[in-house]
């Protein structure tokens, strides 16, 4: 039996706006980042940025440190950095005078990721390397963690061409006129870089752990990753850096409870499911729900790098992700006919057909075998349309 429906439309029932706060001050020296948006209905495309808010960050010796707004976030107009012993405070006053504020907060103990390992692993039935942190406290006063991460992979596309095609005006008269040609295909090399790239990606989800009822302050083979050995992400050679946040008590509470309750535990969403409260509160009007965590976070890194032999070795690599199908023409078609005094070369037949997909970047050139021009996507044969084609520069 075959059912047939029609889409249903979401529509949120009960809304209620409420502003959206993201800070975490680090230990680093930087220009340190607020968001600040509103909720949003699911109807709707996604948050709304809170444009025109008076925003800094106070500790408690007087020192005060503005934030300006900066493509879709608050940034500070100066770098600067949380210190071990002081109290850092959020004051916001958004366009039409609301205002919020944070309780006071301090730097959580510095400690650094001893290492990141990389096992060979199955999960769910597929094969794959996890990648883990390891840390330890000495101290025993960090306890709670957060982590996060930033992967880059090498890309080379695998049907490129140092050349690339340009339409250029003809110069002989075309068949059956006394009219020139319009144009015909040319050569030029490469200007950029476009067989080899690299393609960075953030985490997105919240990575959460505590060694709060073990004996002593120690992460081990915590997992923040896992990459299916079929998957092109490392198919040639890939760097992960991972961000370790110590948290206070409070902040790793709010980040649980939020994972908890969003099921797919994403990062700090303006769509959410219920409310909870955070060390924010507004000023102006007590009742008003505020959603959000101002943090004050010691935060260290570590990258690690490997190829896909060094993990798998003996090992087919993933295949590329696209299906690079080739596209032939014949180049001497240029002219078909019908001819006209505003086409005098013709607009039939596969002549056109290549003229267009050039001229619109549809395809490009791969090779020849002249009169056969082989064409493919952008996508299987210049990487810079996709992804970055600059060396990161923490790249070895």
């Amino acid at each position: 039996m075959v059912y047939c429906t029609e889409p249903y439309q979401l529509q949120t029932e009960t809304y209620e706006d409420a502003i959206v706060i993201e800070a975490t001050i680090t230990n680093e020296l930087k220009k340190q980042q607020i968001k600040i948006s509103k909720t949003y209905m699911l109807e709707e495309n996604g948050p709304v940025f809170e444009t025109g808010a008076n925003v800094y960050v106070q500790d408690d010796t007087g020192n005060r440190y503005e934030f300006s707004e900066q493509n879709n976030l608050y940034e500070s107009t100066t770098e600067f950095q949380a210190v071990p012993g002081k109290q850092y405070q959020l004051f916001i006053t958004t366009s039409d005078g609301r205002e919020y504020i944070s309780t006071p907060e301090t730097l959580t103990t510095i400690t650094e990721i001893e290492s990141l390992s990389t096992n060979v692993t199955t999960k769910e039935g597929q094969t794959g390397v996890e990648i883990s942190v390891n840390s330890y406290d000495p101290t025993g006063t960090s306890k709670f963690y957060r982590y996060e991460y930033e992967e880059t992979s090498k890309i080379t596309v695998p049907k490129w061409s140092p050349f690339k095609t340009v339409l250029l005006p003809h110069p002989r008269i075309c068949p059956g006129t006394s009219f020139p040609g319009f144009e015909t295909i040319g050569f030029q090399l490469r200007p950029t870089e476009t067989h080899v790239c690299y393609t960075t990606k953030t985490s997105n989800e919240l990575f959460l752990t505590s060694t709060n009822t073990y004996n002593e302050d120690r992460v081990v083979n915590f997992p923040v990753r896992f990459i299916s050995n079929t998957d092109y992400t490392i198919a040639e050679r890939y760097s992960i850096m991972v961000r370790q946040y110590v948290q206070s008590f409070e902040a790793y509470t709010f980040y649980k409870t939020l994972k908890e309750i969003s099921g797919s535990g994403n990062i700090l969403s303006p769509n959410q499911p219920g409310f909870f409260y955070g060390n924010l509160k507004s000023v102006t009007n007590p009742k008003e729900k505020v959603i959000g965590f101002f943090e004050v976070a010691a935060v260290t890194s570590k990258r690690i790098f490997f190829n896909f032999n060094d993990i798998f070795p003996n090992t087919h690599a993933p295949a590329y992700p696209v299906n690079c199908e080739e596209y032939e023409f014949d180049s001497m078609y240029f002219g078909d006919p019908p001819y006209s005094p505003e086409f005098p070369c013709g607009y039939g037949g596969p002549g056109l057909e290549l003229r267009s997909a050039i001229a619109q970047k549809r395809l490009i050139f791969y090779k020849e075998a002249f009169p056969i021009f082989i064409m493919v996507k952008p996508v299987c044969g210049d990487c810079s349309t996709f992804s970055s084609n600059v060396i990161p520069p923490f790249w070895q």
